[in-house]
């Protein structure tokens, strides 16, 4: 599901696997302990300064997540959104900096996923990011989504592009308009920029209970939108084809 490695004072998380690292539970989960060492290895230390680079193999770095999974029914619908809150809501508290090293597509949560990161590098070669709501006809309801786009990119016309338009967005063109940080030529160059930039940001020797509470300052409104709770009102407004729901409609 996901590997673990630390190189000096960076953490490199890898989500492991040629398939598409949809965000299922197992999946999450795995990702979860992964941030939980993270996390708790850098508090029992806190004198020394860490960073997080997030990345993937094969041709995806997520597809979003697993609704094919969660389509039987409202429960499992439920639990799978809640889990994925609860991950972004663990990338977006870690205290240190975090990069994430988009090695491939990046499709509607697997984009919230690398913003949910304080950088975004992504490779030339390979991928884009796809919101594709208006394509699968469902509308994302949780608003942590909206509030984390809204945070994190800051025209709204690139907003409509991404959402409006469901436009597949390659490296070069989402430096443009402003989405990510920096593109390269390969996936080796992209996770060696991510390495190189958290090597520096290392050095700053920042504390990383601070460096948290300051993330928090910059984007209040996306840690309390990740407080909100699904519930069956937000599922059915969200129009994806829940069995036990559209046999009641």
């Amino acid at each position: 599901m996901c590997t673990l490695e630390k190189r000096g004072s960076v953490y490199i998380l890898t989500l492991t696997g040629n398939d598409e690292h949809r965000l299922n539970p197992s999946r999450i989960d795995s990702i979860s302990a992964a941030l939980h060492r993270v996390r708790s290895e850098s508090t029992a230390t806190p004198s020394t300064c860490t960073a997080l680079i997030t990345t993937g193999e094969g041709m995806f770095f997520s597809n979003g997540g697993d609704i094919p999974w969660a389509q039987s029914n409202k429960q499992k619908f439920l639990f799978l959104m809640s889990k994925i809150r609860a991950l972004f809501t663990d990338f977006m508290s870690l205290p240190m900096p975090t990069i994430a090293a988009v090695n491939g597509h990046a499709t509607c949560a697997g984009v919230i996923l690398a913003l949910c990161h304080d950088y975004v590098f992504m490779r030339k070669d390979r991928g884009y990011l796809y919101i594709n709501y208006n394509d699968i006809g469902i509308v994302p309801t949780s608003p942590y989504i909206r509030a984390t786009i809204r945070a994190k990119i800051s025209s709204p016309a690139v907003w409509r592009d991404l959402i409006m338009s469901a436009q597949k967005i390659p490296a070069t063109m989402a430096v443009e308009k402003g989405i990510i940080d920096a593109a390269y030529d390969t996936v080796e160059e992209t996770v060696a920029a991510a390495i190189e930039l958290g090597e520096q940001l290392v050095m700053r020797k920042w504390k990383g209970h601070v460096y948290a509470e300051n993330r928090k300052l910059l984007f209040p409104e996306v840690l309390q939108a990740l407080s909100v709770v699904e519930t069956d009102e937000s599922v059915k407004n969200s129009l994806v084809p829940i069995k036990d729901l559209t046999s009641r409609l």
